[in-house]
């Protein structure tokens, strides 16, 4: 078999499993019960009229999916195998995907990116990959925010019952069908009113509300 039909089969082969995890997703997301906290926070973002970045930690992004924006969102998507399975999936499942991470191809990403909150859709960003470690913001999103004037939007989630992946550097948090969890938006942080020289400043501040919003929302799950 020649390496343009084997090159072709990779591709088919990788079509068809994009479809059907995307329905898995699906199916797998409609049976999940889950709240919102502070729901008026992403409101009140949205009624600026300004662009709008989701920021959030990888791991969570499963439920994380559930939330309807109000507009397209645009999501990044690495350039390794892995990132054309996942950008299948997420096209399929009617997100706009940029191609890039802050390890490779990081610079034509954050264009796509640019141009996707240029043209009025939303954009998300798992703001401590593509390998961590876990909870350390990279300055992509900042960098992001300071050239479209965009409010970032922290935002976590969790679920009473899933399947956690400890070995993984993400700690990847699958929710068991029919589970139950919650939302939850931090402040909105707005770059704008930033000093020039204080994108590690901002950077510290996404952090600190990533890591405190995870906290809470693990802890309000626990309760319920």
């Amino acid at each position: 078999m020649d390496a343009r039909r084997v090159g072709w089969l990779r591709l088919l082969g990788r079509a068809i499993l994009a479809f059907l995890l995307a329905w898995v997703v699906r199916i797998l997301g409609a049976t999940l019960r889950l709240r919102f906290v502070r729901r008026e926070v992403w409101d009140a973002a949205r009624a600026t009229g300004r662009p709008l970045i989701f920021a959030f930690h990888h791991g969570r992004q499963f439920m994380l999916l559930r939330h309807k924006a109000g507009a397209p969102v645009a999501l990044m998507a690495s350039l390794s195998k892995d990132g054309d399975l996942q950008a299948g999936i997420l096209t399929r499942l009617g997100y706009r995907v940029a191609r890039g991470s802050s390890s490779r191809g990081g610079a034509r990403g954050l264009v796509s990116l640019i141009r996707e909150l240029r043209a009025g859709a939303y954009a998300g960003m798992a703001v401590d990959g593509p390998r961590g470690p876990f909870g350390v913001v990279k300055p992509g999103v900042v960098a992001l925010a300071q050239t479209t004037n965009a409010l970032i939007v922290p935002v976590a989630a969790s679920v009473r019952r899933a399947k956690v992946f400890g070995r993984a550097w993400d700690r990847y948090m699958l929710p068991a069908p029919f589970t139950s969890g919650e939302i939850v938006f931090g402040d909105a942080i707005d770059v704008s009113r930033t000093a020039a020289d204080g994108a590690e400043v901002t950077r510290k501040e996404i952090e600190r509300s990533l890591a405190s919003l995870i906290a809470e929302v693990d802890a309000r799950v626990r309760r319920a």
